[in-house]
C-alpha cells in the first residue's frame, strides 16, 4: 500500500528544520547545513551528486531506504528556490543543475503560475497553484501505486502534518543548536494527531526516529 511520506527531514536539537535567512548563498538558512552533516558523508549523497565513495553505515542506510519506492514528491516554493513573488523570467531551474535528483514528477506548490519544466534524467517540475491538498491528488495519480514522498521545506511539512495528510514521519535530530530559524514541530500535538514512535537508532552523527500514524486516526489537527 502506497504511503505518503516525510523522509530523512533534518531538525537541530532545538527543533528547528532550517536556519534563517534562506538565500542563494544559504539554501536551508544560515547554518542550516549543519543539519545534514549525517548525510553528506553516506554513500547515498554521492551517488544522488554522481559522485563514488562514501559511507556505508546506520546512516547511509536511512538514506537510501528515503528513496526507496518514491513515485513521486511534493516541495514548497522555497525549496524549489530562493525567487519570492511572481515569476519574472524562468532562468531559476532549482538548486540542483540539469539533472535533479527525483528523477519522478515533483509538484512544488506555489502562489503564482508557471508551466511545467521538464529537466535531464526523468524529473519534471510541476507548478500547483490550487493548494496542498490538489497537489496531493496529482502526486498519488502520477505515482502510481508508489509512494510520495513530502520533501519540504517545513512549512509545508507543517501543513502536512496539521492536515493529517502524511502516514509516516521520519526525523533526523542533528547534535546541532541554531538558535533560530523554521521551527517543525512548534505548537503541533503529535500524539493528538494520531502518532507514535515505531523507530528510533541512535548514530554518532544523529538521532533518527520513525513516527507512524494508528489508522483509526484520520482527522487533522482541525478535524480535516
Amino acid at each position: 500500500m502506497s504511503k505518503i511520506k516525510v523522509s530523512a527531514f533534518a531538525v537541530s536539537i532545538d527543533g528547528f528544520s532550517a536556519g534563517p535567512n534562506q538565500s542563494l548563498e544559504n539554501p536551508l538558512g544560515v547554518r542550516g547545513t549543519e543539519l545534514m552533516t549525517w548525510f553528506f558523508k553516506t554513500k547515498a549523497f554521492q551517488k544522488m551528486h554522481g559522485g563514488g565513495g562514501g559511507v556505508e553505515d546506520i546512516d547511509n542506510s536511512f538514506a537510501e531506504r528515503s528513496f526507496e519506492n518514491i513515485g513521486a514528491w511534493i516541495m514548497g516554493r522555497n525549496m524549489f528556490g530562493p525567487i519570492r513573488g511572481p515569476w519574472l523570467n524562468h532562468e531559476w531551474r532549482g538548486w540542483w543543475g540539469e539533472s535533479p535528483p527525483y528523477h519522478t514528477s515533483v509538484f512544488v506548490l506555489t502562489h503564482h503560475k508557471r508551466e511545467p519544466l521538464v529537466m535531464e534524467g526523468g524529473t519534471t517540475f510541476y507548478f500547483v497553484t490550487e493548494g496542498l491538498e490538489v497537489a496531493l491528488k496529482k502526486a498519488k495519480e502520477a505515482a502510481q501505486g508508489r509512494d510520495v514522498r513530502i520533501g519540504g521545506g517545513t512549512q509545508v511539512v507543517r501543513d502536512y502534518l496539521k492536515a493529517g495528510l502524511i502516514d509516516e514521519l521520519h526525523l533526523v535530530y542533528s547534535p546541532v543548536f541554531l538558535g533560530s530559524g523554521e521551527s517543525l514541530l512548534s505548537d503541533l500535538n503529535l500524539p493528538q494527531l494520531g502518532y507514535s514512535v515505531t523507530e528510533k537508532v541512535h548514530t554518532q552523527e544523529a538521532l533518527h526516529v520513525v513516527l507512524g500514524r494508528t489508522a483509526q486516526c484520520t482527522g487533522g489537527q482541525n478535524g480535516k
